[in-house]
């Protein structure tokens, strides 16, 4: 049984319609004057600080904490505003697993392995109304390499239980990058196809499981299919 479960937010547990994309253009375009900043940039399974990292190194801007605190001080408004007002229901089959998760014997701890800065992280997830359903989380202010947000989540759980086993980690997420940074910490994973990739595509780089959303029907004929048990 897992002691620890970490979910990606964007394209696991919900779906923005590019809000964080736009914002984080709109942000570049109006307070650094680079209407272009963001294109042909792949935001998937990025942290937010990598990205910014990246923007500022093509752009021959300086990464220092205040260049970094102004633009994520012209963010974060911007995100609230590209919100979908007509969409807070989060991805199919996400409340129920969290509330199925939750009967589990013993309960795990349910947190957070994303690339958003907290704040961002609390703003999408207060919009879908999952907020207060994780207990912690690891962000993606801390570092630009998502792996490093996993060994923070092993710190994490290291200091929460002493006698913890890496495969006592579940990490749920939509991206080769969610695989990867679990593999970092020898943790398990579900991958999800809920985001940019296939299942095919996500089979690729070998995750424990792989399934098309993260509703029963979808994990149940995983399960028949593979004898896996999550």
């Amino acid at each position: 049984m897992f002691r620890l479960v970490l979910f990606d937010i964007d394209g696991t547990l919900i779906s923005t319609k590019g809000a964080g994309v736009k914002a984080f253009g709109q942000a570049f375009d109006e307070e650094f004057g680079l209407p272009e900043a963001t294109q042909s940039v792949s935001f998937a399974g990025c942290t937010d600080l990598g990205l910014v990292e990246l923007i500022f190194g093509r752009n021959n801007i300086e990464v220092t904490p205040p260049e970094i605190d102004r633009f994520f001080t012209a963010y974060f408004p911007r995100l609230s505003g590209f919100l979908p007002t007509d969409n807070t229901t989060p991805l199919a089959g996400v409340n129920e697993l969290i509330s199925s998760m939750k009967q589990w014997q013993p309960t795990p701890v349910i947190g957070l392995l994303t690339g958003n800065h907290p704040v961002s992280a609390e703003l999408k997830l207060r919009h879908y109304n999952l907020w207060d359903e994780f207990e912690m989380g690891v962000f993606g202010d801390q570092s630009p390499n998502r792996n490093d947000l996993a060994k923070d989540a092993w710190d994490w759980a290291k200091n929460r239980w002493s006698d913890i086993r890496p495969e006592e980690i579940l990490v749920i997420g939509d991206t080769p990058r969610d695989i990867e940074c679990a593999r970092a910490i020898g943790a398990k994973v579900l991958a999800v196809a809920t985001g940019e990739s296939s299942v095919e595509k996500l089979e690729e780089h070998n995750p424990d499981w792989a399934v098309t959303d993260l509703t029963s029907s979808s994990l149940v004929d995983f399960h028949k299919k593979n004898g896996a048990v999550l």
